[in-house]
């Protein structure tokens, strides 16, 4: 048997234990929630059968996929523009250092404000509309990527740049050579952490500033004391995140990246 087997082996059997844990932790987990909504009534705390009665409904009737898609938009469009924004950004600051000393103070200001207080200026400026939450989105990425970009930039090698500069390399080929290579893992890194957060902000604008999407059924929801269909967009927004993150996000950072990990493990 190869040496690569021999390692699978332990990685396969240490991947199904630890599937088998955490869905006994979920069992668990509804488990006590089912104990805790017998003593309490339908609309303080639903129990999991009703919540996926309530499920079914908003699906069946095509309510949860349109707004669910609704949703997924504004934060996709958020997100692009945080990105087509603070990456050259990101650069500028790394690359500049009298630029990055100027504007250091403002990043960790731009990271402190309360999504609630971007949707409520969001919501003075654009009224009741998509640009509210697409704001909110963007406001609270572009900080977090421009941040993770900056610090990547400054990770460069000088002396690449230097080379780089006596060879008179054009400033697009230092670029994409030197600069996008080193700069890549730490974006996507970035990127991950503000699509996550775009995920959560967007809930607050659309309970705040707008007649469509997942925030404002969950506000309609509670509105009704529908407690059990509160429950039932709650977790298929979780849901919605865990599938990006775990089916889409880590598997595509774990494959652009793997020759980091082998350069690591050498």
């Amino acid at each position: 048997m190869s040496e690569h087997a021999t390692l699978a082996a332990p990685r396969s059997g240490m991947r199904i234990g630890l599937v088998g844990q955490r869905l006994t932790l979920l069992a668990v987990l509804l488990g006590i929630w089912w104990l805790c909504s017998l003593r309490l009534p339908h609309y303080v705390l639903p129990g999991p059968q009703r919540v996926w009665d309530a499920l079914m409904l908003i699906a069946g009737n095509g309510d949860l996929w349109s707004n669910l898609a609704i949703t997924l938009e504004r934060v996709c469009i958020g997100f692009v523009l945080a990105t087509l924004i603070s990456v050259p950004l990101g650069i500028m600051l790394g690359a500049i250092k009298p630029l990055g000393e100027f504007f250091e103070p403002v990043l960790p200001v731009l990271n402190t404000v309360s999504s609630a207080i971007w949707a409520i200026f969001a919501i003075i400026w654009f009224g009741i509309s998509n640009a509210t939450t697409i704001f909110v989105v963007f406001m609270t990425a572009m900080p977090l990527i421009i941040t993770n970009v900056w610090q990547g930039t400054r990770t460069v090698n000088a002396d690449f740049i230097e080379l780089a500069h006596t060879l008179r390399m054009p400033a697009r080929k230092v670029m994409t050579k030197i600069y996008l290579p080193t700069i890549m893992p730490y974006f996507f890194s970035g990127a991950r952490l503000a699509f996550g957060f775009g995920w959560r902000v967007s809930l607050v604008a659309e309970t705040l500033g707008s007649s469509s999407g997942v925030g404002y059924r969950l506000r309609q929801a509670a509105d009704l004391i529908q407690t059990d269909q509160v429950f039932a967009w709650t977790l298929t927004m979780i849901a919605m995140m865990v599938a990006l993150e775990s089916g889409v996000l880590k598997p595509l950072e774990n494959h652009l990246f793997r020759w980091k990990k082998e350069a690591e493990a050498q």
